[in-house]
């Protein structure tokens, strides 16, 4: 069992362990769904809620899964509560869910969640366990966040469908694409680790 603190995953999985600046998962989704707020909302809200109850259902469960099913037993675990989040979706929010697609079936492969499943949740008591799921779903809602916001503001001078803009805004075009996506979490992780070097530096 690991000796760790809610401190200590709350800032690990916020900043010095972040799943996407640090450990480069959950790419797909980063440019897939910001190109919309209300969008990427919905989906990492959906992500921090399967991350933390997979965990503590990991962790509860650790000791009567066999070794040679363990990921099988996870992934049907995700599954299952992706499978709730997809229900929900449908029946109280049928536009998200329309404009989501098959990105919220997705987020069964999401990396994060095996991820932690697998490297935190097996070693822990489900207290702490169902913590790191939910920080390390916060951490990865905070990238993408600030990447949908940029998306949105540029490519329709709106938020949330509040026109932030005049009517003199012209939309860049380029922000509604994929391509936008990957060029700005790239330049959020270059940021946030030239922070993080310096501050080891120092």
């Amino acid at each position: 069992m690991s000796d760790v603190s809610p401190r200590t995953v709350l800032w690990k999985n916020l900043w010095t362990d972040n799943p996407i600046f640090v450990q480069i998962l959950g790419i797909c989704s980063t440019l897939a769904v910001t190109n919309n707020l209300a969008n990427t909302l919905i989906m990492t809200v959906a992500v921090i809620f399967v991350t933390g109850l997979t965990n503590v259902t990991v962790s509860v469960m650790k000791s009567l899964i066999p070794r040679k099913v363990r990921m099988i037993v996870q992934t049907l675990i995700i599954a299952f509560y992706v499978i709730l989040v997809d229900i929900v979706l449908r029946a109280y929010l049928p536009e998200i869910s329309k404009a989501l697609g098959p990105y919220v079936g997705l987020i069964i492969t999401n990396c994060i969640i095996m991820g932690r499943a697998e490297a935190f949740a097996q070693a822990n008591p489900p207290a702490i366990a169902l913590w790191d799921g939910l920080t390390s779903g916060a951490g990865y809602m905070g990238v993408l966040v600030i990447v949908a916001v940029i998306r949105e503001l540029l490519g329709s001078g709106s938020l949330l469908g509040f026109r932030i803009f005049g009517q003199n805004f012209i939309p860049w075009t380029i922000m509604v694409m994929p391509p936008s996506a990957f060029f700005l979490l790239g330049g959020l992780i270059w940021v946030a680790k030239t922070i993080m070097l310096r501050k080891e530096a120092e």
